[in-house]
């Protein structure tokens, strides 16, 4: 990939050791590469690396992705896909 920005390659560097071909956060960037914010956007301008936006349902809200389904109770929390394997 043709990255002309030695930042952009070293950030691409540190995106690949570190998380390979996950999906990662770009919170997660900001302890071991604190001025990431304009080589990632041209990572993701270039196709090497891809955008996942947060998700919303409602505007405003989140929507979070969890390994299994939780259901809250007033006072307790109850795991429904809980099963042998856990």
């Amino acid at each position: 990939m043709p990255l002309r920005n030695p930042k952009s390659k070293a950030l691409l560097n540190e995106i690949t050791n570190r998380f390979g071909t996950l999906a990662f956060c770009r919170k997660w960037l900001e302890t071991t590469f604190p001025r990431h914010i304009v080589p990632l956007r041209e990572l993701v301008n270039s196709g090497a690396v891809d955008a996942y936006p947060p998700l919303n349902d409602v505007a405003g809200s989140y929507v979070a992705q969890y390994e299994h389904t939780i259901f809250l109770h007033p006072s307790r929390k109850e795991v429904l896909s809980r099963g042998d394997d856990y």
